[in-house]
């Protein structure tokens, strides 16, 4: 059974969404979630679920302090779900090729440091984009520079708004993150 912490700074769907999916798995547990932000939904969804869930501070994230409760745990692979901050060389090192996390644009476009939510779903539509999607990609020490495990695309109207861009790329992110990384656990255990 492979042991998988969730780190997520938000509202936490991607994560209860992932949390559901490998709920009946006899090879994949999620086995705690972990936020940066004390006032993120995702511990009360995590309460819902029953899921451990561990709030941390910048101090505790830098001082290697996750680093040691990772391993602790026994943790063999970590997901960022819409978690925000740029994680340290010492957990990289650590879980080589082991950290994946989700992009709500198609890298390498809008990307980068200040990137998410929001502000890159009104980068795409400022820039008239007429496609838009996810990406799926391994973390490295830069932001949304690892090597790209999976693209979905999804069509961007004039009349989209960053809003209904969001609910577009949610739908992307649910039906298809918990399987990219069910495949690239197998595939890296085979």
């Amino acid at each position: 059974m492979k042991r998988i912490a969730l780190f997520a700074s938000g509202s936490g769907s991607n994560a209860e969404n992932i949390v559901r999916y490998f709920a009946e798995s006899s090879e994949i547990q999620v086995v705690a979630i972990f936020t940066n932000r004390p006032d993120a939904y995702v511990i009360q969804r995590a309460q819902t679920l029953q899921v451990p869930c561990f709030i941390f501070s910048k101090s505790a994230w830098k001082s290697g302090e996750i680093c040691s409760k990772l391993r602790e745990m026994e943790i063999e692979w970590i997901i960022l779900a819409g978690f925000l901050w740029l994680v340290p060389e010492e957990i990289i090192a650590h879980f080589p090729n082991r950290i994946i996390n989700i992009h709500p644009a198609l890298l390498p476009d809008y990307g980068g440091k200040g990137m998410f939510g929001h502000h890159v779903h009104e980068a795409v539509i400022q820039n008239r984009e007429s496609q838009s999607g996810i990406t799926i990609h391994l973390v490295n020490a830069e932001y949304d520079k690892g090597e790209v495990l999976f693209q979905a695309v999804c069509p961007v109207s004039p009349e989209d708004t960053p809003e209904s861009l969001a609910a577009k790329v949610h739908e992307l992110e649910y039906i298809h993150f918990p399987t990219i990384i069910q495949q690239a656990i197998q595939k890296a255990h085979s």
